[in-house]
């Protein structure tokens, strides 16, 4: 497993962790200034019976996926995968429990 890949799965298992048990999928949208020492986070699940709510998991998860997002960065930075443009500073997560998927969609200040 990649080093990005096993980021992707330590983010989507801290995300379902720290998730409502009824979740059937997490939105968690980050705003992660380029210096890596605050991040704002938004929490969202879609739940069994479709009903989309908001959640806030403890300061300890919102505390490591800060964390995570800056390793993920730095990654991106250090292996050239910016497409030439500054690094990434927002950015929503994904998390798809039944498929067991993740997709993570970046943001660029111009």
């Amino acid at each position: 497993m990649s080093e990005l890949d096993d980021l992707h799965n330590k983010i989507g298992q801290l995300l379902v962790d720290a998730g409502p048990e009824n979740a059937k999928k997490i939105i968690a949208r980050a705003n992660l200034p380029l210096d890596g020492e605050s991040c704002e986070y938004e929490y969202d699940y879609i739940d069994q019976e479709d009903e989309k709510d908001w959640f806030v998991p403890d300061k300890l998860a919102s505390y490591d996926l800060r964390l995570l997002l800056v390793e993920m960065r730095n990654f991106y930075i250090k292996n050239n995968m910016t497409n030439g443009k500054p690094a990434w500073t927002s950015c929503e997560i994904t998390i798809d429990i039944p498929e067991e998927k993740i997709n993570i969609s970046f943001l660029y200040d111009d």
